[in-house]
């Protein structure tokens, strides 16, 4: 690897430099997500870590190889030659590390332990806990642990068997099955379509009141961008980071906001709101390859997938249908 200079001195010259051999596996695994991101901030986004951290592993790691790993300008992040050779390692570390993750003395061919899920909160708490249930009750001796996050997880680090999640994951590593489509329109209770009215277009919902969900997997900027001439006072009357809090504000009446259509199928007290303003997202299972061979997580990914069919429910089909027509 090509050795750089440091202030003056050359880094294997620095008494303190860590020998190779004692290398941090967490900063090498930062430096993988900064390098799929293409940017420190993507990176810090998707770990959950404050963007200085990020900076820190990934300067930490040049210190200890002797060796700039990443060119960083004004279009983000482009590797060097040690960076690509890095890279390529880390994966080779990477399988490794999951390969043994999943190597235990008890039979893996039994039904029975734990399954960590990590799922996007508003399709954790309202699809897929009720399908874990059912699951768990025809299989009593596996453990469904379900974590309801916003944070897309590492699969690699540990923190999850399955993901379940709106981003598609770009490392080459992982098995990625797509669920269905998540579509989004807006809602409202019928006591405040009573009170209020509905809006005919998007124009009129400027006249009404509205709840906002922040997440930085869903369109957080959305209502800056569709009303930049509306102020918020007056306007936003609950604005909330949780899809079950959004949830609960529009049962009780605070106004218009972003429902996913599957929701009419599980509660019938919210109005659908026809003003032609439809999102969609794309729903991603994703797991390593090794976990095929553990029998109580390929069940439940097996479980998973009927769960979110269009067969089965149409509402994630690829088309989107009314809320009217779902049945």
């Amino acid at each position: 690897m090509h050795k750089y200079v440091k202030q003056g001195v050359r880094q294997y010259e620095h008494p303190s430099v860590v020998p190779v051999e004692r290398l941090d596996w967490n900063a090498i695994r930062v430096f993988s997500v900064v390098n799929r991101h293409g940017s420190l901030r993507g990176a810090s986004a998707e770990l959950g870590m404050a963007l200085n951290t990020v900076r820190r592993h990934v300067e930490t790691l040049e210190h200890e190889l002797g060796c700039l790993l990443m060119i960083r300008n004004a279009k983000g992040i482009q590797l060097t030659e040690d960076g690509e050779r890095l890279l390529r390692v880390a994966a080779q570390m990477e399988q490794a590390s999951l390969g043994l993750k999943y190597i235990s003395n008890s039979d893996q061919s039994a039904l029975e332990g734990r399954v960590r899920i990590s799922v996007t909160e508003g399709l954790g708490a309202y699809w897929v806990t009720p399908k874990m249930v059912e699951f768990q009750k025809e299989n009593p001796n596996v453990i469904a642990e379900i974590n309801c996050t916003m944070r897309v997880a590492d699969l690699l680090d540990s923190d999850a068997d399955i993901a379940i999640q709106l981003v598609r994951p770009e490392n080459p590593t992982l098995k990625v099955v797509k669920l269905g489509r998540m579509h989004v329109m807006p809602f409202a209770s019928a006591e405040y379509i009573k009170k209020h009215g509905q809006p005919k277009s998007l124009k009129c919902v400027a006249e009404h009141t509205i709840v906002e969900q922040l997440s930085p997997q869903l369109d957080f900027d959305a209502v800056d961008r569709l009303f930049p001439e509306t102020p918020r006072e007056g306007f936003v009357s609950v604005s909330t980071n949780t899809s079950t809090s959004h949830y609960q504000a529009l049962l009780s009446g605070a106004g218009l906001g972003m429902l996913p259509t599957y929701m009419a199928a599980l509660d019938t007290s919210l109005v659908p709101v026809e003003i032609d303003l439809h999102v969609q997202h794309d729903i991603w299972l994703v797991y390593h390859p090794e976990v095929d061979a553990v029998a109580r997580i390929r069940a439940t990914i097996d479980h998973l997938k009927a769960a979110f069919s269009p067969i089965n429910s149409p509402c994630f089909q690829d088309d989107f249908i009314h809320p009217d027509g779902l049945g």
